[in-house]
């Protein structure tokens, strides 16, 4: 459980006038391990060519809970980087964005014109790894905060959310643009059989884009509540993983494969749960050449033995993707507001800022009916 200190603000509740900002804001400060705490900080000052937002949804994302809960940043932060709320303040310089807009904000946008942007590699731009969206201290995101100030080099992730729907909406471009990177980068054709393992909100994510790129969708899942879920989210297949009984080549899930597959094996599986032993009996599934997508596995200095000529001899691509690519953020948008990828399902828990620890806790600790979790300020 996370510890949280209430310290004193003096925010008004009441609407905000574009040309009376308050001075202070409430924002939930990160001071170690499992350690965070609603404090009062300066509301961010912008230059010209930035915005200020006023947050009213974000997401709680995997990738802060591990680095909150384990401590490997150095405090003091303010996580949340899944943010969507409206403009209160916009730079002279700025250009196609006014006061009162609804906007979806993109932390991670590359230089485009180092090594690893020219590969198209760019979430290991040096650029891109710098956060450019902040509530103070160092930019690490800022969503649980009231304000966020939009540095510059983030301006063209930033997405206007139609009347039609909500900051949650906006908050979730965020997550999927992540999927759809991944789904991308195994360039599948249609009729192609995937394994999706695991159905927590990345995914069912993950099952609803592989069916609309024309995938024939095969989910695992523990709980039979997701495994619902990610049938009307588009799987054609799905295994309880709890009753599988992992053992290559001898489970419920290989016979499965077989099946579906006429003995050919997987083209493809996305491993949506940190588990190696979920990894390995997935790569045995796939077919010669078939690629296997490791999307969980953030945590280094972990190991699993992988048989190399599986990789050498059989062409089993192995295959990471990591954080979003903000090319495709005008697509997520389309997918997102249309709602071809109806992200509503997904949430549900809200939590207050001032329980943002409670929301932290509850996403790393699932339970059976959680899905998505939001820090709400709408």
């Amino acid at each position: 459980m996370f510890d949280v200190f209430l310290a004193p603000h003096s925010v008004s509740s009441c609407s905000i006038l574009m040309s009376a900002l308050p001075k202070t804001m409430r924002a939930v400060v990160y001071r170690g391990a499992k350690d965070l705490r609603v404090e009062t900080l300066p509301v961010p000052r912008i230059g010209a060519s930035e915005l200020l937002v006023k947050v009213a949804a974000c997401g709680v994302c995997p990738t802060d809970i591990k680095k909150i809960e384990y401590g490997t940043v150095p405090p003091p932060r303010v996580f949340g980087h899944e943010t969507a709320g409206t403009i209160v303040r916009v730079g002279a310089r700025v250009r196609g964005f006014r006061a009162g807009e609804r906007v979806a904000l993109h932390h991670h946008v590359p230089c485009l014109d180092c090594h690893f942007c020219r590969h198209h590699a760019f979430a290991q731009c040096a650029t891109y790894k710098r956060t450019g969206i902040t509530a103070g201290f160092e930019p690490a995101g800022g969503g649980y905060a009231e304000y966020v100030r939009v540095l510059p080099f983030a301006l063209p992730g930033v997405v206007k959310i139609p009347a039609k729907n909500s900051f949650e909406e906006g908050a979730m471009l965020e997550p999927v643009n992540t999927v759809l990177k991944a789904v991308r980068r195994l360039a599948l054709q249609r009729g192609d059989v995937v394994l999706v393992a695991g159905q927590g909100p990345i995914g069912l994510m993950f099952t609803r884009l592989l069916q609309l790129e024309g995938a024939q969708v095969l989910a695992t899942d523990l709980l039979n509540s997701r495994l619902k879920l990610a049938r009307k989210f588009g799987a054609r297949f799905t295994q309880n993983a709890s009753r599988a009984k992992l053992s290559t080549h001898n489970s419920q899930l290989s016979t499965l494969v077989s099946r579906v597959t006429k003995h050919r094996g997987l083209d493809a599986a996305i491993i949506a749960v940190p588990s190696d032993a979920v990894a390995l009996e997935a790569q045995s599934l796939l077919r010669g050449g078939g690629q296997l997508m490791l999307f969980a596995h953030t945590k280094r200095g972990d190991a699993f033995t992988l048989d190399p000529a599986s990789v050498c001899v059989d062409e089993k691509d192995l295959l990471g993707s990591y954080s979003a690519d903000f090319t495709l953020q005008r697509e997520v948008a389309r997918l997102v507001f249309s709602r071809k990828l109806d992200v509503r399902p997904l949430i549900t828990h809200r939590f207050p800022l001032e329980k943002t620890a409670d929301a932290i806790a509850l996403a790393s600790r699932p339970t059976e009916d959680s899905l998505k979790i939001v820090v709400s300020q709408d």
